[in-house]
């Protein structure tokens, strides 16, 4: 029992059969936008936890307020945050002699147990109160105790106070600044060139086909098969010249591996629209019925092929590509094909947009037909060591080393 008129800050962990109600209700709170701005808000769908129940291991905590006086203890929920962790590739080193079965002149991944943060919050009247840092090291406790080496968040570069909180407070440092690049759907159907075929592998063949090809690339979950083979994973496509092979005889990965054409291009497509829904708000009347009516002409006129504004500002869904990458001359082209076939499939299910996160150097993003103004050309990875009896191993300090070509974006995280 907490004394007449002293206020206590605890942090317990998330209890879904009666938090529900007033996490939402925080989250509605910390979600008001600035007054005449476009703003971007989330909808969860109702299950507070969406966004971390797919990975290995997760949890969410709430900061209560409790208040004591001379009837009984009240109790207020003012902030919450989210961490799930997995393991992650972070570099990769030859293997000695060939041990294992192992190709001496080909990488091997190196694996750390990482740790994410995602949705903070922190009610806006409770603010400056510390509250903040207490939900992040209590969950940097949980996570010391699952044994993750590693704890990152990303946040928007902008977002002065988190990154105060995350730089100054918290101990973590810049790590990566990668694009999260954004397609409208819009009403008509994109063509997508005859001279590419694009193929859909089984999961079992994805799976394959990616630790081949991908599994030395930052971030890349070793767990990849509960990726592919959850049910929001609506496949995996690889583009190659069309007479290459065709879509009724596709080879799978084994074949398709040891006779590689020499253009390729490969992705996934992850279903957020079932997970959690997204609204912008803050537009005027007159915006609103410029949107309405670039969809009017591009529904009356399908043929030309007219770029349209999807309709926003409303609750709407996306899918998130991931795993993009390719080879050979043609594979820009080919990966844009197949943003133009993952274009269709949205729009057949009835989505807003089409996003996709890539690293701030990789080749690829050319193919990837994006709206600036709809995309973040910097988003903010910050990560953080947590202890330091871990053995440096191959890699060394992962925080200290320097960003690659590519990084490989976990659908579940997004």
């Amino acid at each position: 029992m907490v004394a007449e008129g002293v206020v206590v800050v605890v942090v317990r962990e998330f209890d879904p059969k009666k938090d529900c109600r007033v996490v939402e209700e925080v989250e509605r709170r910390c979600e008001v936008g600035p007054s005449g701005k476009l703003s971007l808000f989330t909808d969860l769908l109702g299950d507070p936890i969406c966004r971390v129940r797919h990975s290995p291991a997760y949890l969410m905590l709430v900061a209560e307020m409790v208040f004591g006086n001379e009837d009984k203890e009240e109790r207020e929920i003012v902030g919450m945050i989210r961490g799930c962790i997995k393991t992650v590739t972070c570099g990769k080193k030859f293997s000695r002699n060939g041990k294992n079965g192992n190709d001496p002149t080909k990488p091997i991944p190196v694996y750390t147990k990482l740790a994410y943060i995602l949705g903070l919050r922190v009610s806006p009247s409770h603010r400056r109160m510390g509250i903040g840092l207490k939900l992040v090291r209590r969950m940097e406790e949980w996570f010391r105790e699952k044994g993750a080496e590693y704890s990152y968040i990303a946040t928007e570069n902008d977002n002065q106070a988190s990154v105060k909180l995350f730089a100054d407070k918290c101990g973590y440092s810049k790590f990566r600044t990668p694009s999260i690049l954004v397609q409208p759907v819009f009403a008509h159907r994109v063509r997508v060139t005859k001279r590419v075929t694009i193929i859909k592998l089984t999961p079992s063949d994805a799976e394959s086909f990616y630790r081949r090809r991908f599994s030395t690339i930052e971030f890349f979950p070793r767990d990849i098969d509960s990726v592919l083979n959850n049910k929001l994973n609506l496949g995996t496509f690889i583009a190659v010249a069309t007479g290459t092979n065709s879509a009724e005889s596709c080879p799978g990965s084994e074949r398709f591996l040891a006779n590689l054409p020499e253009s390729w291009a490969v992705l996934s497509v992850w279903n957020c629209k079932d997970v959690f829904k997204l609204e912008v708000r803050g537009a005027s009347r007159v915006r609103k019925v410029f949107a309405k009516t670039t969809r009017l002409v591009d529904r009356a006129l399908p043929w030309l092929q007219l770029p349209s504004v999807p309709e926003v500002f409303r609750p709407f869904g996306l899918h998130f590509l991931y795993g993009l990458g390719g080879e050979g001359p043609l594979s820009v082209k080919f990966v844009k094909a197949l943003c133009g076939f993952a274009h269709n499939l949205a729009k057949e299910r009835g989505c807003g947009v089409v996003a996709t996160e890539v690293s701030s150097g990789e080749p690829f993003r050319l193919g990837i037909p994006h709206w600036r103004r709809l995309s973040c050309a910097e988003d903010l990875w910050c990560i953080k060591r947590l202890g330091e009896g871990y053995s440096d191993g191959s890699v060394g300090d992962w925080t200290k080393s320097p960003p690659g070509m590519s990084i490989f974006v976990d659908p579940r995280e997004f």
